[in-house]
């Protein structure tokens, strides 16, 4: 059996390898306008006229998310906006603007999405 020293050693090496596998493979994260304009272009519900007032309309989420508009909001923003009452279909839209578009932003969006309970 080894001795408590070796085993921290053993521990603390496996432990500082983990951490760098972690950082030398983690990737940044970074926008997929393609994946993004497939989703909500095949996926009807949304009528964009075009990519580019897609990707503007996604762009905008994300302006809201990095801005600290609440889940709520962006859900009630989004109905308006296309005339809906259907709750996937605005959080589908938020979904995707954030995954594809400013994953960075996830982590606030999941924040503020906290404790969101849909209109009845």
């Amino acid at each position: 059996m080894p001795s408590s020293k070796t085993r921290l050693l053993i521990a603390g090496t496996l432990a500082a390898l983990g951490t760098a596998g972690v950082l030398t493979t983690a990737q940044p994260a970074h926008a997929d306008n393609i994946g993004y304009l497939i989703n909500v272009t095949v996926r009807p519900g949304y009528s964009f006229p075009n990519a580019d007032a897609a990707l503007a309309y996604g762009n905008g989420v994300c302006d809201q998310i990095n801005s600290g508009v609440s889940y709520g909001q962006l859900v009630k923003n989004i109905k308006a906006d296309f005339s809906t009452n259907d709750e996937f279909q605005a959080s589908y839209l938020i979904s995707q603007s954030a995954q594809e578009l400013c994953p960075a932003a996830i982590w606030q969006l999941r924040q503020s999405a906290a404790g969101y309970v849909p209109s009845a």
